[in-house]
């Protein structure tokens, strides 16, 4: 059965313009939380300072209505994040690292052992309490700094972090620019190394590749995808990497093949109209106060 990771609260919302209330952030991860998702990630614990859209996690984490039968995540960046998430009672934390040394010095102002060497004591803090932990790479085949990513090299750093015990690696196509092929490529090395059952597959849509993308993994056996309500979102720290694939978009692609998705398309259907019109009319109210300045 396929899984469906929810990441519209935090990778859909993170590279937002307009700010975004607390309280419409809580109505969309409870509105998601009728969808049938496993797994909804509802924000991130970084510093405002770099990701000012997602300063009040712990007042979401406070507020939302918890459905036990779902697991609600946070992306940590470090220990002090990691116990920020611990006290706003996150479900499973995330970490996150790249596959390419460019993408991972603009996001993390460091190279890519270096965040290693960052991740390492949140993931053993967090298993010692026996909070699960799930990896992202970023930029698993294309970077906006440097091309093409070889796909012996972004293995390598998949299996450096499954190697970690995380529950799952989410394998990143950050700027939306990975054709099936390439997709198929990079499966064909890491699936010797780990087991399709930990490969999560995080799919961008900038050039429409994405339901393509989603065959392809399907067809090696992959049953993990993030997906984003509304197809929202995009890296702050990764131009053109603009809208993370629909949720929708994702369920329909996988039906269409023959996949078990449990998601309730009226529900979703709610959720989606939710944070569209919210941001609509934020971005229009925006527009209009800029233009009375």
């Amino acid at each position: 059965m396929i899984r469906i990771v929810e990441v519209g609260p935090r990778d859909g919302l993170q590279n937002e313009p307009v700010p975004i209330p607390t309280e419409a952030k809580v109505a969309f991860v409870d509105a998601l939380s009728e969808i049938g998702a496993a797994d909804i990630e509802v924000s991130a614990f970084v510093s405002p300072k770099w990701v000012p859209q997602l300063w009040d996690a712990k007042e979401v984490f406070e507020q939302i209505k918890r459905n036990e039968d779902i697991t609600y995540s946070a992306l940590v960046p470090n220990e002090r994040g990691l116990e920020r998430a611990m006290e706003a009672k996150a479900d499973k934390i995330a970490v996150f690292t790249a596959a390419s040394e460019g993408f991972s010095g603009k996001n993390t102002n460091c190279s890519i052992d270096t965040s290693f060497e960052r991740i390492d004591p949140v993931i053993t803090r967090a298993q010692a309490m026996n909070l699960p932990v799930r990896g992202y790479v970023s930029t698993a085949f294309w970077c906006p700094y440097e091309g093409r990513i070889a796909p012996e090299k972004a293995a390598d750093v998949i299996e450096r972090l499954a190697d970690y015990g995380v529950t799952d690696v989410s394998v990143g196509d950050t700027i939306g620019k990975a054709s099936p092929d390439e997709v198929k490529a990079l499966l064909d090395i890491v699936l010797k190394r780990v087991p399709a059952e930990r490969i999560a597959m995080h799919f961008h849509d900038t050039y429409g590749r994405a339901p393509q993308n989603v065959v392809a993994s399907w067809e090696y056996g992959i049953e993990i995808y993030d997906a984003c309500t509304g197809g929202i979102g995009g890296c702050p720290y990764a131009p053109g990497a603009s809208g993370n694939v629909a949720t929708g978009t994702v369920v329909r692609t996988l039906r269409a093949v023959g996949a078990d998705v449990r998601i309730d398309f009226e529900a979703l259907e709610s959720a989606r109209q939710r944070i569209i019109e919210y941001l609509c009319n934020a971005g229009a109210e925006n527009a209009l106060a800029q233009g009375e300045e």
